[in-house]
């Protein structure tokens, strides 16, 4: 098994390719960058968007984690210290940038291009919930299919990788308050 160390370097090269990868294909490929929503923006219609998903995702998961039950890895379980809090902050902050950037701009432009809307939102959901189960396997951990869709149904509407990486990222947030850590 890898060294803590070796991990993290491979974990930052991987990180690295993913978000800067997307730019140089469009540099390589000499396509304007907001095609595959890589320039940042939020139109007031996106926002709207992204609170609405908010509420309509968040909303009932907090209530679910509130009744997790202890089988599936609820009560009973601890929350991160402070200090891990703020780790898996900046990381899942980091996450959804890096993510957002690859999977939304990158693959779901690529597959909605050959498949159209529908399936290309899909499939970029299930390589995203697949690619979560690459570290820490687990059928909890194939869930991120879901809010997959959502960020993908984001990316799509708004034109833009921004109203994801915003879900994405008040999600992760989410995550580190309300979910336990298995």
């Amino acid at each position: 098994m890898l060294s803590r160390f070796y991990r993290e370097i491979i974990g930052l090269i991987v990180a690295a390719f993913m978000l800067y990868f997307p730019y140089e294909w469009c540099k390589f490929r000499h396509e304007d960058e907001k095609i595959y929503g890589l320039k940042w923006f939020l139109t007031s219609k996106s926002k709207r968007d992204v609170i609405i998903a908010l509420a309509l995702t968040l909303i009932p998961l907090s209530v679910i984690t509130f009744y997790w039950p202890y089988e599936w890895g609820g009560r009973g379980l601890k929350h991160p210290d402070f200090f891990q809090a703020l780790d898996y902050l900046g990381g899942g902050i980091a996450a959804a940038f890096i993510e957002e950037t690859f999977f939304r701009g990158f693959i779901q432009t690529l597959s909605v291009k050959k498949f159209g809307v529908y399936v290309g939102i899909f499939l970029t959901s299930l390589i995203f919930a697949l690619s979560h189960l690459i570290v820490i396997s687990g059928w909890l951990r194939f869930a991120t299919f879901f809010p997959g869709l959502v960020m993908g149904i984001l990316r799509h509407r708004g034109g833009s990788v921004m109203p994801s990486i915003i879900y994405h990222a008040l999600c992760n947030v989410w995550a580190v308050w309300l979910a336990p850590v298995p």
